[in-house]
């Protein structure tokens, strides 16, 4: 057991699975740890999660990645987390609030990539309004105004029950230390707030919302979506003596506002060495693929997200372009192969994921792909754009 060194948690959620890794205080990966998470797909183009499973993932990754690290709990000094921009419907306690339309217990996330609100977000772009300016033009059905306006419609005793409705980002730093705060990445990002009016609610729109079916949570004063907002990175809390039984960790240790999973990639892709923010593009991939680059001013793009006010840091813009379905194609393509089960089971055989394997065996024919594939280019617009 190593004492006396200073450490940070960062814990990931994303499509499939939760991460923790241990980092020294130069940015350095000591150790790190993954855990399975499942995905419900009870009808086409639904996708759910549960908040219990993705929460006892990251205990299990956590404690796991700690005891790689052989580092003292009490010399960790700050817990991050990012996620997907999926839905949490919190109940009463003790109740989850299942989202599933034939109301399976338990499954009370709507996973980000579900588009069960398509039309939702079609009815709110024939609408039209000033957050909309913000998205670039068009609201999509991954973000969480069509969701919630999708759960009132349909599940309406769900959407009167829910005590809170949170970005799973969010909701993990509030599952850690009970803060009612919220992060601007996930409010500016994916809830149509607009960060450049103010903390402190300001950036709700009154009209817009009660236009786009959602006068309940405008009547209430946004207590269900949030009234509090933080920079990311900002201390939001502690964790509480419950969190911190479970993820093994010592009570109050400092949990910092969340980010969405691609926009911590970009953190780190934009500042590496120490460089000027601007001018630099990062590209995040995984089940989609994310581009993102920051600015001084607002940078209005039809069919790209943003500008987002202080949805990464400071004072700056982000804009947001990318591909929705990009790593899950590659999947798609790889598991309709013929040669799918026999890579799966050589894969599994030495412990390995499949696309390890593959990598290993383009390396191996580096000379014979580069002489392949001299003339091919791929332009995957068919694929859409954010």
């Amino acid at each position: 057991m190593t004492e006396g060194t200073t450490a940070y948690i960062g814990i990931d959620v994303g499509t499939g699975a939760a991460r923790a890794g241990i980092f020294g205080a130069a940015g350095d990966l000591i150790a790190h740890a993954s855990a399975p998470i499942q995905t419900f797909v009870p009808r086409p183009d639904f996708a759910q999660h549960s908040s219990a499973d993705i929460w006892q993932a990251c205990c299990h990754a956590t404690r796991e990645a700690v005891a790689h690290a052989g580092i003292a709990a009490d010399d960790f000094k700050g817990i991050g987390f990012d996620a997907t921009c999926s839905l949490v419907v919190s109940g009463p306690p003790g109740r989850p609030l299942s989202v599933d339309p034939e109301g399976t217990p338990g499954q009370d996330i709507i996973v980000w990539h579900d588009h069960r609100a398509l039309e939702d977000a079609a009815e709110i772009n024939r609408l039209g309004g000033e957050p909309l300016d913000y998205v670039g033009g068009r609201i999509s059905p991954e973000m969480q105004v069509p969701k919630m306006r999708w759960l009132r419609r349909e599940l309406p005793e769900v959407f009167r029950s829910a005590t809170g409705f949170w970005d799973l980002p969010d909701w993990l730093v509030h599952r850690a230390t009970g803060a009612a705060s919220r992060s601007l990445c996930s409010v500016v990002c994916k809830w149509t707030y607009l960060g450049h009016k103010g903390t402190s609610g300001e950036g709700w729109q009154d009209d817009f919302l009660t236009a786009a079916g959602l006068g309940d949570l405008v009547d209430e004063g946004y207590a269900r979506i949030g009234t509090e907002f933080l920079a990311p990175g900002q201390i939001a809390g502690g964790l509480t003596d419950e969190a911190a039984e479970e993820l093994g960790l010592p009570a109050g240790t400092p949990v910092g506002a969340s980010l969405i999973d691609a926009y911590a990639g970009a953190l780190g892709t934009l500042r590496t060495g120490g460089e000027d923010w601007l001018g630099r593009l990062a590209i995040i991939a995984g089940t989609s693929t994310c581009h993102i680059c920051l600015s001084e001013d607002p940078v209005f793009v039809p069919g790209v997200w943003g500008p987002y006010h202080g949805a990464l840091v400071g004072d700056l813009w982000a804009s947001e372009g990318g591909q929705s379905a990009a790593g899950a194609l590659i999947d798609t393509v790889l598991t309709r192969h013929g040669a799918y089960a026999a890579l799966k089971d050589a894969a599994d055989a030495g412990g390995r994921s499949v696309h390890d394997l593959l990598v290993e065996r383009l390396a191996d024919m580096a000379e014979e792909t580069a002489t392949l594939t001299a003339r091919r280019h791929v332009l995957p617009d068919i694929m859409g754009n954010r």
